[in-house]
């Protein structure tokens, strides 16, 4: 079984002037031990590709290590590591049919004919791809080229598959497909897949683990459900999920396993945290600046509950209905309002401009510094998460050594 590690990688561009080096990733590190799904999320600009880059050897690594099986790879040439990677463009020839383009890296390995029109033959069943086999890339629709790029890479068998945003060019209905079928070639393969994409539906539905960016920086990596779940700061939480989780800034005061909330618009709600514990730093019966998160199908519709809300907008999609709404301020005065989306079942009629209330799962609550924006609730087995403070956060690097 193949395993990977970087350890401490960090990736700068220098820039033109003193002082105008360009940290694009910093201190990176990630092992797997088996084969897995990584999935690399994040939104542009984050280090994404990168750091899928610097596996593949098509850019250097500033500082840090990066081992295949033990070995370090950060000198061998990318054509040594057994590396196959699939781009965003398919990167197919568009003079070659898609055997050609299959076989055409082999052939340049010198492989010997009859293998290489075996590992075709192999690679094409796999991908259902045998009818195209003598057909040029005009010929082809954008899901057939994927599959063929893919099985260019899947010939090579080799010890990682990198693939860099492979369905970002293709419509809705394509991407969901081919979600499906590269999640079925990974579970044929016995191979580790580094996947990038800012799409936080293919993070959630294909990886195994997913590594969340920010400015080059993890934010956090894990189980894509246990990082849904248990958000370590309020980036990752509103990057995950759709419609995005509801934030509200609010004053915490807590004693023992009570919580009381004052939210900005002057609405109060109190509750008993049983599953989850709350920093001893913040339950010392003191105010403290926080920020509440409640992701929308943790909101339902319930005359007993705390929150009073307006209906601004409804949105029917068939299976459920989303509630976008305002909060109005307690004392009837005008000024900025808090906003709420709530996920209802469909058949539940509501008219836009009714006002209603809203009732919350208190096990499903999440809180998060109003400075750091980490969050301050442990997970499910009283475990806190660590995360990046956002006000640390580093975006340039001035005077550092940068390698060629």
């Amino acid at each position: 079984m193949v395993s990977i590690q970087l350890s401490h990688v960090s990736k700068i561009y220098k820039g033109k002037k003193r002082g105008e080096n360009v940290n694009a990733v910093t201190d990176f590190n990630l092992e797997s031990q088996k084969k897995e799904f990584i999935v690399f999320v994040g939104p542009s600009g984050c280090g994404k590709s990168t750091t899928l880059r610097m596996i593949a050897g098509l850019e250097d690594i500033t500082s840090g290590d990066f081992f295949i099986d033990g070995e370090r790879m950060n000198d061998v040439e990318a054509q040594d590591r057994n590396i196959a990677m699939v781009f965003q463009n398919y990167a197919l020839y568009p003079h070659m049919t898609a055997y050609q383009n299959m076989a055409f890296g082999l052939k340049n390995r010198k492989v010997p004919k009859e293998d290489i029109d075996a590992r075709i033959k192999a690679a094409a069943k796999i991908l259902d791809i045998e009818p195209l086999l003598n057909r040029k890339p005009k010929a082809m629709s954008g899901g057939q080229r994927q599959r063929v790029a893919l099985g260019r890479a899947l010939v090579r068998t080799p010890k990682l598959f990198l693939l860099d945003e492979p369905l970002s060019n293709l419509d809705a209905k394509l991407r969901s497909q081919m979600r499906v079928e590269i999640s079925k070639l990974y579970e044929k393969l016995d191979t580790t897949f580094i996947y990038v994409t800012h799409d936080q539906i293919e993070a959630m539905t294909m990886g195994t683990r997913i590594v969340v960016m920010r400015d080059g920086v993890i934010q956090q990596q894990g189980d894509p459900t246990f990082i849904y779940d248990y958000p370590a700061n309020r980036f990752v939480a509103g990057f995950l999920g759709t419609p995005q989780m509801n934030f509200f800034e609010a004053t915490l005061t807590s004693k023992a396993s009570r919580v009381s909330l004052l939210l900005k618009d002057g609405q109060a709600i109190s509750f008993a945290h049983k599953k989850r514990k709350l920093q001893p730093t913040y339950a010392d019966g003191k105010p403290h600046s926080v920020i509440l998160g409640i992701r929308p199908e943790h909101l339902s519709v319930d005359p007993k509950g705390p929150l009073k809300a307006k209906v601004s907008l409804s949105e029917i999609l068939g299976s459920e209905t989303l509630l976008y709404c305002t909060l109005p301020l307690k004392d009837g005065s005008q000024g900025p309002q808090d906003e709420a989306v709530v996920k209802i079942p469909s058949r539940y009629v509501v008219k836009n401009g009714e006002a209603l209330n809203v009732q919350f799962a208190p096990d499903q609550i999440h809180l998060f510094d109003g400075e750091s924006e980490v969050a301050i609730l442990s997970d499910a087995h009283g475990k806190f998460l660590q995360a990046p403070s956002i006000i640390n956060r580093i975006k340039q690097v001035k005077d550092t050594p940068v390698s060629k």
